[in-house]
């Protein structure tokens, strides 16, 4: 068929009207996934691309967290990361969980200026990931402290005796499987938990001791669970100033970092503070017959402690 000449120019017509709105359209789009992006992420979408002051929360119960980590190890290597503000809200958690945050941060604190900024709670775990930074400041009326370690079991033969029932066990060893839940602890049970929590305890006094630049002594005369405000924690050198993140910043301009850059949050989106994801929480809520918002109620109650295992260095009020 052979085509007329105003057929052509119809056609040609077309063709860019096309090219036209396929372009358009895909500017629109790319401005829609810019904006939800920016929603999504907030500042870690639109910050992290100039020089800026990395923001990191640890809230919440702490425990192993890789995503954190991760996260650390990922501040570490940005070029647009000029300084770290850790801040913290935490009553502490697994002493494991403590320690590889803790090695992270100080891996980062190589690197880059790190200063933690204590918000309403930093105890026990959280206290510990706290001396990993290389400046700490808390509010006048935060808490601080609860340095030491401890390990939790309940006793349930009692009930067991009232319903009637027994375990049976063969074991390799008498120190196997104990403490257990379903009979008295006897001396020397109690004996090997006390070595494992002094052993613990000890390495963290000397966490302590090393970064606050204080003697054994010093710290073992603070180090009997006591809690502090954070004016009292200035007195007793376990903090460097009050004051918040305004304070933290003017620290880091001591350090070379220029006060005016932006302080971006990073952050993840599926975590419940570094530490019991808010996944796990759902997971529990759901277990426990609770609606899809049941996974806060569980966080709101702090019931993500009872979850904890091996050694604890926690601050329960």
């Amino acid at each position: 068929m052979v085509l007329r000449a105003d057929d052509l120019i119809d056609r040609r017509r077309l063709r860019r009207k096309l090219t036209f709105w396929r372009v358009a359209a895909l500017v629109v789009a790319a401005a829609g996934l810019i904006a939800f992006s920016t929603w999504i992420y907030g500042d870690d979408f639109t910050g992290a691309a100039v020089d800026h002051i990395a923001k990191v929360k640890i809230e919440g119960t702490i425990t192993e967290d890789e995503d954190l980590i991760k996260q650390l190890e990922a501040i570490r290597e940005s070029s647009r990361v000029k300084a770290v503000i850790l801040s913290i809200d935490s009553p502490g958690g697994t002493t494991v969980g403590g320690e590889s945050i803790y090695e992270a941060v100080r891996k980062l604190a190589a690197d880059k200026p790190v200063v933690a900024e204590v918000g309403t709670l930093a105890a026990s775990a959280g206290y510990m990931i706290a001396t990993a930074a290389d400046h700490i400041v808390a509010r006048k009326s935060s808490i601080v402290g609860s340095i030491g370690v401890l390990i939790q079991y309940p006793d349930v033969s009692g009930l067991m005796d009232k319903l009637g029932i027994k375990l049976e066990e063969v074991k390799s060893s008498p120190l196997k499987a104990s403490p257990s839940p379903f009979k008295p602890t006897n001396d020397d049970e109690r004996t090997m938990i006390r070595k494992l929590i002094l052993d613990s305890y000890d390495w963290f006094v000397g966490i302590v001791a090393e970064r606050r630049k204080m003697t054994k002594t010093e710290v073992l005369a603070l180090a009997d669970g006591s809690i502090f405000t954070g004016r009292q924690a200035v007195a007793n050198k376990l903090i460097d100033a009050v004051g918040g993140e305004a304070e933290a910043i003017d620290w880091l301009a001591t350090k070379g970092v220029d006060a005016k850059l932006k302080v971006v949050e990073w952050k993840d989106a599926e975590s419940g503070g570094f530490l019991f994801s808010k996944a796990m929480a759902r997971t529990i809520g759901s277990a426990l017959g609770l609606p899809d918002y049941g996974g806060d109620i569980i966080q709101e109650l702090g019931a993500d402690r009872l979850f904890l295992d091996g050694l604890v260095s926690v601050w329960h009020p």
